[in-house]
């Protein structure tokens, strides 16, 4: 059994996707704090051959909230969010193939931040027909107090995980001594070099993976989420 484990991101770029797919059981996080400047409601996008970035609008909150207790602004203009990345990709060769996607994405009325990314992810994903069980961290019967790896490891055991699959940046926070104490082989995903036509611009990397539909089709970007090598 591989299971993998990320917090929610808005959209993320492509290597999110490729540990989704490489794994049985994916653990998105909902019950750990939210961090500011990070990934989970911002993103970039291309935009007149440069990346921009896109932000869902949050209320203003407590900085110790968990991520599943943020909510989204009133002032979220999905309207205009949707009209930008129209504007953007409105001559991408798959522009007419994933806006519906992005359309059905964006324009989702969820307010609770956590609910509204865990939508995202799973529609992109039914969109690249990836399969992967996807398990909300909270539903699972773990002492929820843990921290770092010794809650990876208790989500690890509570899934009968003979191998966890981590992206390559986590490679300084886990043991792999600790992990085979528990029967259980550590790998880490690191995404290769990849790129794409994006119009008749220098190619810029690590954009969101609407970047990836808009440019790319389903089939393609399925041979793109094994362009990887485990470590």
């Amino acid at each position: 059994m591989k299971v993998g484990i990320m917090q929610p991101y808005f959209l993320p770029y492509i290597g999110y996707f490729q540990l989704l797919n490489a794994v049985d059981r994916y653990v998105i996080y909902d019950n750990i704090q939210y961090t500011k400047k990070g990934w989970i409601n911002r993103n970039r996008i291309l935009q007149n051959g440069k990346d921009v970035m896109i932000t869902i609008s949050l209320e203003k909150d407590s900085d110790y909230l968990d991520i599943k207790e943020r909510v989204i602004s009133d002032n979220f203009d999905r309207k205009k969010l949707l009209n930008q990345i129209k504007e953007s990709y409105r001559k991408a060769p798959f522009f007419t193939e994933a806006m519906p996607l992005i359309e059905e994405i964006i324009s989702c009325d969820e307010t609770n931040l956590f609910h509204y990314i865990y939508n995202s992810v799973r529609k992109i994903a039914d969109y690249l027909n990836i399969n992967t069980e996807i398990i909300i961290s909270s539903t699972l019967n773990i002492d929820h107090l843990l921290k770092g790896q010794d809650k990876v490891i208790a989500i690890c055991k509570e899934l009968n995980a003979t191998d966890y699959y981590n992206a390559i940046g986590g490679q300084e926070l886990y043991v792999v001594d600790d992990f085979k104490k528990e029967n259980i082989d550590l790998h880490f995903l690191s995404t290769n070099p990849i790129e794409y036509t994006q119009f008749k611009n220098e190619f810029i990397p690590y954009l969101s993976i609407l970047d990836v539909i808009m440019f790319n089709s389903v089939d393609a970007v399925k041979d793109l989420l094994n362009n990887y090598k485990l470590i």
